[in-house]
């Protein structure tokens, strides 16, 4: 999948979709692993979000992965937020933030590389990988910000025209 994704063959099946409703399914699907985590889990997601011609399947494994990571790193009595909002210049953003351990700069400028892990890290190394191609064969972007100690942001940019 990767590979395919990577050398631009990674056949999408987009439609047009409430990525706002998209959202909440996936965090529904989490609901008990935050509460068994003791984290509290919320969406926010924008009335006036417009459908954006994405491949569904494909996004909601991109939040699917943002969401694990945010709660594998978030400790009890922490919290998970995602938020979805129209961009000014069309299309959405979907925010995905953590009260977790968060990230250094240089964890950050590592993060969507290939097999990179941070230290407490069981995954593969490969989820943000993987999600970030998704991301960029919709024509969008993937980006981090974190404070350590404090958090991480993981924001996903969809254009309203995904054609590239």
């Amino acid at each position: 999948m990767l590979a395919l994704s990577e050398a631009g063959a990674l056949e999408l099946h987009k439609e047009p979709t409430d990525i706002a409703a998209l959202a909440r399914d996936v965090v529904r699907t989490f609901a008990s692993e935050a509460a068994l985590g003791q984290v509290t889990l919320s969406v926010d997601a924008s009335a006036a979000v417009p459908p954006v011609p994405v491949d569904p399947l494909r996004i909601r494994e991109v939040l699917s992965n943002l969401l694990a990571n945010a709660l594998r790193h978030t400790p009890a009595a922490g919290s998970v937020a995602v938020t979805v909002a129209p961009r000014s210049a069309g299309g959405v953003v979907v925010d995905v933030r953590d009260t977790g351990s968060g990230m250094t700069a240089e964890q950050i400028e590592h993060a969507f590389d290939r097999f990179h892990k941070g230290r407490e890290s069981q995954g593969s190394g490969l989820g943000l990988t993987i999600a970030r191609s998704f991301v960029v064969a919709h024509g969008g972007e993937i980006s981090a910000s974190s404070d350590p100690g404090r958090g991480t942001t993981m924001s996903v940019t969809l254009p309203a025209d995904t054609e590239v």
